[in-house]
């Protein structure tokens, strides 16, 4: 086989990559907690009462610098997400970046000083690193670790028939921001993508329902919400039904999406985080999302039923129903 872009975009084919072929070549692959076959966002690691947490992610966008972030801001983000969504208190980052000859050093420095802001916002130490300078064009690859510490951890896996879907705020203006930028695609209302490390708004609804209600979390980055929610009702064995009235989507994002023949709820978020919650507590969530500075446009935006199990339904706003499918590839290329 060749490998091709699609097989790194988060949707099917990229699914079909790691099941296929990495899983079949990595046989040691858990240390006796969630392991590398659960394909979560990181991986557990029992340790006395309670579990550390390591994930790894490699970023690589372009363009570099985009509105309302940079590859910095989105490595640093996108590792405490993974962390944050399996109940995962940050501890520690490692950065290793891949550097081609020639890079602009003023951009190098603009990068690490984002990278620097955007741990301070959690807070979260960057502890360990490493440095390598190539002569091929792949202008910055950033590629970062992070461990955390989990009471108990929460899986993608975990989601229960009753329960309510959540969701932190619009989808969408990630991908959507860098695709409008690349096309020139100019709004009165600039799109910013909506990268942001998003711990303060898990830990701030676990402090209000417990760790205990907050039974699945998936950060919908690559393939979108529907990849998101796809993957959770497939390993929970469970069917999900959200509203397409109640899903959050900028008009701007719409607009673009609608221009560029994209849909909203397949590109990537990078400072959102898809909740399932017991339905007793599922208001109380909201209601905690909403007081935080990230999740103010949080929404309940559906449910888990025992219907079309492994499925997402979408009620689309005319009061049909359709299947919510998992993109086959990310539609957006290089956005994370």
């Amino acid at each position: 086989m060749k490998i091709k872009l699609e097989h790194g975009a988060g949707g099917e084919l990229m699914g079909e990559l790691i099941k296929e072929v990495i899983l079949k070549n990595v046989t040691l692959n858990s240390a006796g907690g969630i392991g590398l076959e659960a394909l979560d966002d990181g991986a557990t690691i029992p340790f006395g009462d309670k579990h550390l947490v390591f994930t790894i992610d490699g970023h690589t966008v372009k363009p570099l610098f985009f509105p309302g972030g940079d590859v910095g801001r989105l490595a640093v983000s996108g590792t405490v997400n993974d962390l944050a969504v399996m109940g995962a208190k940050p501890l520690a980052l490692g950065n290793s970046m891949i550097i081609q000859e020639g890079f602009d050093g003023e951009d190098f420095e603009r990068i690490l000083k984002s990278m620097d802001k955007t741990a301070q916002e959690v807070p979260v130490p960057i502890v360990t690193g490493d440095t390598k300078v190539v002569e091929d064009k792949v202008g910055i690859f950033v590629i970062t670790a992070g461990i955390g510490i989990a009471e108990r951890p929460i899986s993608d896996s975990g989601a229960k028939v009753g329960d309510v879907v959540l969701v932190s705020g619009t989808v969408g203006d990630h991908g959507i921001a860098l695709m409008s930028h690349r096309e020139g695609i100019g709004f009165e209302t600039e799109l910013k993508s909506d990268v942001a490390p998003i711990w303060e708004v898990i830990k701030s609804v676990a402090k209000i329902i417990g760790w205990e209600h907050i039974h699945a979390m998936k950060d919908p980055t690559r393939g979108g919400l529907s990849n998101a929610l796809n993957e959770i009702a497939r390993k929970s064995n469970v069917g999900i039904l959200v509203r397409e009235s109640d899903i959050p989507v900028k008009p701007e994002v719409r607009a673009a999406s609608d221009m560029l023949g994209i849909n909203p709820y397949e590109v990537a978020n990078e400072g959102k985080v898809v909740m399932i919650v017991d339905r007793e507590f599922a208001e109380d969530a909201l209601e905690a999302m909403r007081k935080t500075k990230l999740g103010r446009e949080a929404a309940i935006i559906g449910e888990v039923t025992d219907q079309y199990v492994g499925k997402v339904l979408l009620e689309t706003g005319i009061g049909g129903k359709r299947f919510l499918e998992p993109p086959v590839g990310d539609p957006v290329p290089r956005v994370c």
